[in-house]
């Protein structure tokens, strides 16, 4: 009987997840025109080079990127200094510090030359961070399966987002991806219990995000404001890798939560 109660509780919850990504998505395309790429959406404020290298600071500022990738992939294989305690996690996690180190070549390519046609560099394999990311959220609040099959459904979305902005120019479903953590992650986390202590890291690291877009709108304003020392772009890429940062300080301290001592408070 409780086996029963269970599962249909956790199909209850796949239901509810589907269903409102469904809603939010038929919102977004039915409430918003196309946005199609623009000459402007490529001159960025900061577009100096020093040392032969086009848009120095926006190319550079992507290696972060790559330190933490590149260290938080090993340690995630390695599993023996990340607190990681299902399989599932394995792959979202992995899946999310690959995307996060391949962002820093796509982006830094993206930089060099900054056009239409490798726009889709920068912006891929950042969504295919947000997707293991997310997926690696599902698995750890919901459950393990439910997790995995978002994670293949999401990566599947990623790529044809990335087509359907290639064939028919327009941004909007991969602008949504972008807009996923920031929404979704807060939100669940206020709707199911984490299984891990340190849990208040997703929150940080999505007001990092979060940050990180300011930057990115107030590119121009943040270049005038540091006397054109750097401008809001590279500060968003700095900004940006804040987040795999704080989330491996967060899988590097954070532990099982003890069933039975739901009362008890976190750990800080």
């Amino acid at each position: 009987m409780l086996w029963v109660v269970n599962h249909q509780s956790a199909k209850w919850k796949r239901t509810r997840i589907w269903g409102g990504a469904l809603l939010c998505w038929m919102f977004f395309m039915l409430a918003t025109p196309k946005i199609p790429h623009s000459p402007k959406h490529h001159h960025f404020a900061d577009m100096r080079n020093f040392f032969g290298v086009p848009n120095t600071l926006n190319v550079v500022t992507n290696f972060p990127f790559l330190v933490v990738g590149v260290l938080g992939f090993v340690l995630c294989v390695r599993g023996d200094l990340f607190t990681i305690s299902l399989q599932g996690e394995v792959w979202g996690w992995a899946l999310f510090y690959a995307g996060t180190a391949w962002l820093a070549y796509g982006s830094a390519y993206y930089h060099l030359k900054p056009s239409d046609s490798r726009v889709m560099w920068d912006s891929f394999p950042m969504m295919v961070a947000y997707s293991s990311l997310f997926s690696s959220f599902i698995v750890e609040r919901v459950g393990e399966k439910i997790g995995l099959s978002c994670l293949f459904a999401l990566l599947f979305g990623a790529f044809l987002s990335t087509a359907y902005e290639r064939t028919y120019n327009d941004l909007r479903l991969c602008m949504m991806f972008q807009l996923i953590p920031c929404i979704a992650i807060p939100g669940m986390a206020f709707v199911f219990r984490p299984k891990y202590t340190h849990s208040k890291y997703w929150l940080w690291a999505t007001g990092a995000y979060l940050l990180a877009k300011f930057e990115a709108v107030a590119d121009r304003k943040m270049y005038h404001a540091t006397n054109y020392i750097i401008s809001g772009h590279s500060l968003q890429h700095l900004c940006l890798a804040a987040v795999p940062a704080l989330l491996s300080i967060m899988l590097m301290r954070r532990n099982i939560k003890l069933k039975g001592l739901g009362d008890l408070k976190e750990r800080v």
